[in-house]
C-alpha cells in the first residue's frame, strides 16, 4: 500500500491524501472459461464411461453364425453386448438366418 498525497482538481476542489493499493487493479475473472472447462470435463467423463460398457464384447454380425438359434443364444447371453444382432429391436436375433 502506498500513500497518495492530497491534490487539487482542475475545478479547484481539494482531494485529501489517502492510502492506495500499489498493485495493479485486476479485472474480475470471467466465469465463462470455468464453465466451458466444466462442460468439457463432464462430456469427457461421459464419453469414457459409455465407451467402457462394451469393453469385453466381441464384434459379431449375423454372418458369424450358421443358424438363427446360435445367434439367438449369443444374443440372450448378453443383449447389450450383441445388440447389433437385433436390427429391429424385437429381441429376436438374426431373423434372416434359417433355423
Amino acid at each position: 500500500m502506498g500513500y497518495r498525497r492530497g491534490y487539487f482538481r482542475k475545478d479547484g476542489t481539494y482531494v485529501q491524501g489517502h492510502y492506495t493499493s500499489t498493485t495493479a487493479k485486476r479485472k474480475a475473472k470471467s466465469k465463462k472459461g470455468c464453465l466451458s472447462i466444466l462442460i468439457f470435463v463432464a462430456m469427457l467423463s461421459f464419453t469414457i464411461s459409455c465407451s467402457n460398457d462394451d469393453a469385453g464384447c466381441k464384434e459379431m454380425n449375423c454372418k458369424d453364425f450358421r443358424t438363427q438359434a446360435e445367434a439367438q443364444q449369443a444374443f440372450n447371453s448378453n443383449p447389450n453386448c450383441y445388440k447389433n444382432l437385433d436390427a429391429d429391436n424385437d429381441n429376436i436375433a438374426c431373423e434372416n438366418l434359417s433355423n
